[in-house]
Parts: structure tokens; C-alpha cells; sequence
């Protein structure tokens, strides 16, 4: 089942991780918001260990919605309470020692399970109360964390393309096609290795009705956001590798 994913490496920029992969996830109905962002903006809340990575100059954010199904170790069978819950990132587009990845500045679960064992491996998960509704060929997400930051998001999304493969080297594949990504939980940067086949998405439409998740004031991101849907994808993920201490620029 696994084999063929792992054979196929020709769209990766990078090499598989060492050793073998340890956990899968099948992610469904996936939502990529994309907003671009002055460089600026964004630089100071990146740690220092890693560099911003922009496509014309221009830094992206990326947030995205959407339900994980079948999560089990390798050679276990799947989770029975935390086999399937929704989720949400809000990640930008980093370097470290040369190697393009993401950073994850946020990553809410619907489940208070998957939240503890993945803050257990330092990852920043949060608790939020999450809703997806399916209805002609529509979703409906909406996603209100737990506690006082009051990071949410409301909205309403569909495909409205073919399905097609992002052109090589343009800022849809630029986006897309990243299997390294970082996160940091106070003086930890930890390193995520993961593996899939590439992506093939369609356009997207959405109504965003309310959101708030980012680190910096919305008024920042003043273009519209490239979308893009995906019904499905089967995700390979290896250990998480401790690189070092690790500050970002805001104290």
C-alpha cells in the first residue's frame, strides 16, 4: 500500500528523510489559503535558525483547514480515538541550512488527544472547538480556539476546476511541493520530515467570513489569497529530529 508513495520521489527538491517513516494520515477536503506578505512583516517572528524563503520577493502565509482520517504507527492499526478529528495550520516558508520547508506558527486540533500527544513532541498544537459540514459539493469550517487568544476562523469553500498538476518551478508548485517543515516551542526547533505523492489540486472559491491566527495585524495581508482545494492525500511522516536552541526576533 505504502511502497508506491515511497517510490515515487522525482517531485521532491530534497531527498527522503533517514531511516523509515513512523506515522500516516490521510488528509481530506483540504482548503489552502495563500496570502502574500512583505517580507518584513514576517521576518521577526521567524527563528533565528532559520531564514524566510520568498517567491519574487514577496513572503507567504498559508492557512489551511481540513480532516485527518486513518492516523496510525507504521505496522499498528489506526487510533481508535483520535483516528479522525479536523485541523487547522497557519504556516509560512522557511530555509534551514539550504533546505526549503515550512514553519508552523500554529497547528489547532478537535481533539484533545491528538492536542497532548503532539505537544508532547514540543509541537505548538492547540485545542479548538471545530465544525465541517458537507452539502453540494460545499464545506463549512469553522474553527474557535480554547482559552483567551481568541484565534478563529469561519468560512465556506469549494473546488470550481479540473483537477491538474501546478506547473514546474511556478509559485503554485513553489507553495505546494515542500516536505521538511519546522516548528519552534520556546527554546526548542524541531525538524518534521514527511513524504506524498504531489499534489494534484484544483481552484478553489471561499468565503472567508472571520479569522483571526496570525501573529501579526490582518491590515498586513492587503492582496487576495491564492486557493486551492484537495479532496485527498495519503501523508508518510518520519521522527522528529531536535536541530538546536532556536529564538525568534520577537522577545
Amino acid at each position: 500500500m505504502y511502497e508506491p508513495i515511497i517510490e515515487q520521489t522525482d517531485h521532491r527538491t530534497f531527498p527522503l528523510p533517514d531511516g523509515h517513516w513512523i506515522m500516516t494520515q490521510r488528509w481530506q477536503h483540504l482548503l489552502f489559503l495563500h496570502f502574500p506578505i512583505k517580507k518584513e512583516t514576517v521576518e521577526p517572528y521567524i527563528p533565528e535558525d532559520l531564514s524566510l524563503d520568498t517567491y519574487g520577493g514577496e513572503a507567504w502565509i498559508t492557512i489551511l483547514p481540513f480532516e485527518v482520517s486513518d492516523m496510525h504507527i507504521r505496522k499498528l492499526p489506526p487510533f481508535p480515538s483520535v483516528n479522525t478529528y479536523l485541523e487547522l495550520n497557519v504556516r509560512t516558508y522557511v530555509k534551514c541550512n539550504g533546505v526549503s520547508g515550512l514553519y508552523f506558527f500554529s497547528l489547532d486540533a478537535s481533539k484533545v488527544l491528538a492536542v497532548t500527544g503532539a505537544r508532547m513532541t514540543t509541537l505548538p498544537y492547540y485545542y479548538a472547538k471545530m465544525e465541517m459540514q458537507k452539502q453540494d459539493g460545499r464545506f463549512q469550517f469553522s474553527s474557535k480556539r480554547k482559552g483567551k487568544t481568541g484565534a478563529l476562523l469561519q468560512g465556506i469553500y469549494r473546488p470550481h476546476s479540473a483537477i491538474y498538476y501546478p506547473k514546474d518551478e511556478s509559485l503554485e508548485q513553489w507553495l505546494l511541493e515542500r516536505y521538511y517543515a519546522w516548528s519552534s516551542l520556546g527554546s526548542l526547533l524541531v525538524e518534521i520530515g514527511i513524504h506524498h505523492t504531489k499534489w494534484e489540486v484544483q481552484e478553489a472559491q471561499a468565503d472567508i467570513q472571520a479569522f483571526n491566527l496570525i501573529p501579526f495585524p490582518v491590515n498586513e495581508m492587503i492582496k487576495p489569497p491564492l486557493l486551492h482545494y484537495v479532496k485527498s492525500k495519503r501523508v508518510l511522516f518520519w521522527p522528529l529530529k531536535l536541530l538546536k536552541q532556536a529564538e525568534t526576533k520577537i522577545k
